[in-house]
């Protein structure tokens, strides 16, 4: 009895992994398209203490932050934003870190002005 209820244990648990595995990995790599205020966590929001990209974005009348995770993309277009904020949109993928929104860049550009 000990061993059938170890063994159905067993496989109960590995069905539960493999249902729930693939929808946390669909998740960090699926892409979104974030548009809002680009700026320096450091020089302008006094946040941190090393200059890193920021894009403050608004949603249902609420600020949402997401920090930009320091990789070639977002470090070659830091001096953009650094010395004075700029409105931007940037494609990555976005996952919670320490409870906060990062996001890992794969492009991203200053916004053009629609009229």
């Amino acid at each position: 009895m000990k061993k059938t209820l170890t063994v159905w244990s067993g496989v109960a648990a590995l069905a539960l992994m493999a249902w729930v595995s693939p929808s946390f990995a669909a998740e960090s790599k699926k892409e979104v398209t974030i548009s809002g205020e680009g700026k320096c966590a450091k020089c302008a929001m006094k946040e941190a203490d090393k200059c890193q990209n920021v894009i403050v974005t608004e949603k249902n009348g609420k600020k949402e932050t997401y920090y930009l995770a320091q990789n070639d993309v977002s470090k070659e277009f830091h001096d953009k934003l650094c010395k004075a904020p700029a409105k931007v949109k940037a494609v990555g993928t976005v996952k919670e870190v320490d409870g906060k929104k990062e996001l890992t860049v794969s492009k991203i550009e200053l916004a053009k002005d629609e009229k």
